[in-house]
């Protein structure tokens, strides 16, 4: 009888350890690809400043000047505004 109840008990805890795999991973899923993250975006705009930084592309700095504008806009922390010059 002992060793019945340890088999329904080791299901239930695999069960409960496989929802909260995928209840995290629905979760990480929103958070990537949601288009009003501000975190990610600001992420994003500093890995294309650096981008800009090594190779001074003044076509990649005017559209990148239009995402930090549109950032700025909606969110906080402000991004300096880069001199494409």
């Amino acid at each position: 009888m002992f060793q019945t109840w340890k088999l329904i008990s080791q299901k239930n805890n695999l069960i409960i350890l496989i929802s909260i795999g995928f209840l995290f991973l629905v979760v990480l899923c929103l958070i990537v690809f949601s288009d009003d993250s501000c975190g990610i975006s600001h992420m994003l705009i500093l890995n294309e400043i650096n981008t800009f930084e090594n190779t001074l592309d003044p076509e990649f700095c005017e559209n990148l000047l239009e995402k930090i504008d549109a950032f700025n806009e909606t969110c906080e922390p402000q991004v300096k505004i880069l001199d494409c010059s």
